[in-house]
């Protein structure tokens, strides 16, 4: 055990005494991430690893680079659906969509008084839980004007549920036998983040991919009732909402996929491309949960998430199961 841990320092000092050393490996594993040996949950798992053992050497940049490539690569997605699909997926999701998020916020407001969290840290927490994550979190924050530590500890809640998400519920699905349908639908409601979301369902399955991809960007649109919502509620004047225009590019895409000849046939190739996107912006996820990130959460605010992501999962989940 002792030599264990002498090798694990040894190793950190030479990584700590040349940061060049550090970033090769670092870079070295993200590469790996590009290869299909690696699947979406192993590269969380990978960059979680990486967190703890050498650190992130680029983590100033992390949000913007994880917050482009999500983006670029559920874009890209788009061009491997069918708008008829899509517009099924979205009809049956709706009122999924709709009693979740209302359940979801009331239950989180009366959680958050319960536990004595701070208001605002509570309200981000339970709107991330309730539309998509990280970018719920990024929209209403200025709009209610939070403060960093807010911010933070909202999004650390977030992502350490999401990296649980993303191992649980495949297995969950199976266990259960859940249709592609179920799978995505259920996926899409109780699971908080895209990014997770995507990397759930596309274990499950292609069609599960489509429908949850197509349900979660739907839920993503209700960031703008939920912001003005916000505004009212903590009486803020004078702040701008950010819009995510990225679901009308997934929206675009979708629609050239099925219309356009060209498109169709290089869709494929797009969508592979996005797959790739996709890992690697886990991995870099899954980086940024260093000891420091997890600890500087709190017990009070993840008791809040852990609650409020059982309810809407046990909630949706009987609802899947039910109704489909």
């Amino acid at each position: 055990m002792q030599s264990k841990l002498s090798f694990k320092s040894t190793f950190r000092k030479i990584l700590d005494s040349s940061i060049t050393l550090r970033e090769v490996v670092f870079i070295a594993l993200l590469l790996l991430c590009l290869s299909s040996f690696v699947s979406p949950p192993l590269a969380l798992l990978l960059g979680i690893v990486t967190a703890q053992w050498i650190g992130h050497p680029y983590l100033h940049l992390n949000h913007k680079i994880t917050h482009f490539l999500l983006q670029f690569s559920v874009v890209g997605l788009g061009f491997g659906m069918n708008v008829h699909t899509a517009l099924q997926a979205g009809k049956e999701g709706f009122i999924f969509t709709v009693i979740s998020i209302i359940g979801t916020l009331v239950i989180g407001y009366f959680l958050g008084r319960a536990l004595k969290i701070d208001r605002k840290t509570s309200h981000l927490i339970s709107a991330g839980t309730a539309i998509c994550g990280g970018s719920a979190i990024a929209a209403i924050s200025p709009v209610i004007k939070a403060e960093e530590k807010q911010v933070s500890v909202a999004l650390g809640t977030i992502f350490i549920l999401n990296s649980l998400a993303l191992f649980i519920f495949p297995v969950v699905g199976h266990f259960l036998n859940l249709s592609q349908s179920q799978f995505g639908i259920w996926s899409a409601i109780a699971i908080q983040d895209t990014s997770s979301v995507v990397g759930a369902a596309s274990k499950y399955g292609n069609e599960a991919l489509q429908i949850a991809t197509t349900v979660k960007l739907t839920r993503a649109l209700w960031i703008i009732p939920i912001a003005l919502l916000s505004t009212w509620l903590f009486k803020s004047k004078g702040t701008k909402i950010k819009i995510p225009y990225f679901i009308g590019l997934f929206v675009l895409a979708i629609i050239c996929s099925t219309y356009v000849p060209f498109i169709g046939q290089v869709g494929p190739h797009i969508v592979s491309l996005s797959k790739i996107g996709l890992t690697v912006t886990l991995f870099l996820i899954g980086s940024g949960l260093s000891k420091q990130v997890i600890s500087a959460v709190g017990f009070k605010p993840i008791l809040q998430g852990v609650i409020l992501w059982v309810a809407i999962s046990m909630a949706g989940l009987w609802a899947v199961i039910a109704l489909l």
